[in-house]
């Protein structure tokens, strides 16, 4: 495909809303960034206030890099990246643990990732 093609294309599917955002896609543990975890978070209820609360402080914390809401069990989980073990245990006490809209927080360690694209099919 031609260059000229090629940046028509770009162009066009940044124009329709299928390209959100063009970025640089960087090491977290040459940031220093080594641990991620996987945290399933319940609710102390879901009242308006509280899922906007808790979206909030999720939006506030660079460390949250993904949050999801999820079936089951819990009622999200969270990715969030740390230097290690003792500074994911300070984030989770001071602003998961002691959020009044959280009832409780399931952390997983990350041993090894498998898989990771940003990937999407056309």
């Amino acid at each position: 495909m031609a260059q000229s093609t090629l940046w028509r294309r770009i162009n066009d599917l940044e124009q329709a809303g299928v390209i959100k955002a063009r970025i640089a896609l960087i090491d977290p543990v040459s940031t220093g960034a080594k641990l991620c975890v996987l945290a399933l978070v319940i609710l102390e209820d879901h009242s308006e206030e509280a899922v906007e609360e808790f979206s909030r402080m999720v939006a506030a914390h660079p460390e949250i890099q993904e949050c999801h809401k999820i079936s089951g069990s819990a009622d999200y989980m969270l990715k969030i990246r740390a230097a290690d073990v003792e500074a994911y245990e300070a984030f989770q006490t001071r602003y998961l643990l002691r959020n009044p809209w959280v009832r409780s927080v399931q952390s997983s360690f990350v041993l090894k990732e498998v898989k990771a694209t940003t990937e999407v099919p056309l």
